[in-house]
C-alpha cells in the first residue's frame, strides 16, 4: 500500500518521498513538508541566560548605532540652533520580562496582583507621595526621600490642581486617610493604578510603618497584576545592570509569583491544582525583539531552572 497525504488547497505542494516500506509508518505521518497559516513553522526557545546574552548584545548594538548617528548629524543639529548641554547621554533600554500565566482574571482567586522587591532596584526614580494625618511621620517621609508627604491638605493639592497627578509615580497612606482620600481622589488615582493598596504593600493600618514602605518604594519595589488575557509584564532593570544582576531580579520576580499562585487556577471551565502554571515566558528590551523562554528554565521545579543546559 503506498502511503499518501491528504494536502490543503491552500497549501503549497511540495514533492513527498516515497516510502521504503510497503506500509505507510507512523513516524513518516507525523513528518510535515510544508508551511501554511495553520501549520506555522514552530518558534525557537532559549534559555534564560542565552536569552540575557541576545538582549544585552542587542542593547550594546544599539546604543553604538544612536552614537555614530549623533555624531553624523552635529552639523545639522547646528544648522537648527540646537544647543548642546554637555555630552550625550545615551539611552539605557529597560530589560522587560513577560509570563503568560494559566489564569483567569474573571474567576475568583485568579487575578493576582502584588510586589516584589528587586534585589538591585529596577533602576528608575520614583516620585513617591505619601499621604498620613501625622505630621511627624510626613516630616520623616520627606526627609527619607518621599516627594511629597502630609494629609488632607495636601488631598486638597490634588482637588484644586495646584498639584497635579503627573507630579509622582507611587503613593503610600496610613489607614487614616484613606477614607478622605477615596472620597476626593478615587476616581482620579484608581485608573492610573496610584490608589494605595493593601496588596502591593502601600497601605498601612498606622503611620510608623510609613519609613519601612516608603524604604521598600524607593530602593526598587516592582509591582505587577496580570491583564485580561493572564500575561504579566514586569521590569526587571535596565541594560547597564549587566547580566548578573538582572539574573538575580528575575529569580526574584520568579520566586513571588510561584509564592502568590492560587491553590486552584486554569483559563478552563474547572480551575485545577495541577494544571501547568506557567504557559509561556518572554524577554526583550525598550527598543528589542522579544525571545521565546525556555519554561523549563523558568519553572523552579525544574533541573534546568535558570540554567543555560537546557538548549545543549
Amino acid at each position: 500500500m503506498i502511503c499518501s497525504r491528504m494536502i490543503s488547497h491552500t497549501a503549497r505542494r511540495l514533492p513527498l518521498p516515497r516510502p521504503t516500506n510497503s506500509t505507510c509508518t507512523a513516524q513518516s505521518l507525523l513528518v510535515r513538508s510544508y508551511k501554511s497559516r495553520a501549520h506555522p513553522e514552530p518558534k525557537a526557545v532559549v534559555s534564560v541566560h542565552s536569552a540575557l546574552n541576545q538582549v544585552l548584545g542587542g542593547i550594546d548594538e544599539r546604543k553604538q548605532k544612536r552614537e555614530v548617528n549623533w555624531v553624523r548629524r552635529a552639523d545639522a543639529r547646528i544648522k537648527k540652533g540646537v544647543k548642546e548641554d554637555g555630552i550625550y547621554r545615551n539611552q539605557d533600554e529597560t530589560v522587560e520580562f513577560a509570563l503568560n500565566l494559566n489564569l483567569d482574571p474573571r474567576k475568583p482567586g485568579q487575578n493576582l496582583r502584588g510586589a516584589v522587591s528587586l534585589p538591585h532596584g529596577t533602576g528608575k526614580v520614583v516620585k513617591v507621595a505619601v499621604f498620613t494625618a501625622d505630621e511627624a511621620a510626613a516630616k520623616q517621609a520627606l526627609l527619607q526621600g518621599a516627594s511629597y508627604a502630609g494629609g488632607e491638605d495636601l488631598v486638597d493639592q490634588l482637588v484644586d490642581g495646584s498639584l497635579t497627578v503627573d507630579s509622582f509615580d507611587r503613593t503610600v497612606a496610613s489607614q487614616d486617610m484613606m477614607g478622605y482620600l477615596s472620597k476626593k481622589m478615587a476616581r482620579t488615582l484608581g485608573p492610573r493604578g496610584l490608589m494605595p493598596n493593601a496588596k502591593v504593600g502601600t497601605l498601612v493600618k498606622n503611620s510608623d510603618a510609613i519609613a519601612t514602605i516608603l524604604s521598600a518604594q524607593l530602593a526598587g519595589q516592582a509591582q505587577f497584576r496580570t491583564d485580561k488575557a493572564g500575561i504579566i509584564h514586569i521590569g526587571v532593570g535596565k541594560g547597564s545592570f549587566g547580566k548578573e544582576k538582572l539574573v538575580d531580579n528575575i529569580r526574584a520576580v520568579i520566586s513571588e509569583l510561584y509564592q502568590s499562585k492560587p491553590d486552584a487556577y486554569g483559563k478552563g471551565k474547572k480551575p485545577s491544582k495541577t494544571a501547568q502554571y506557567v504557559l509561556r515566558g518572554h524577554l526583550t528590551a525598550t527598543q528589542g525583539k522579544g525571545l521565546n523562554l525556555d519554561l523549563r528554565t523558568i519553572d523552579p521545579s525544574s533541573t534546568y531552572y535558570m540554567s543555560d543546559q537546557a538548549e545543549e
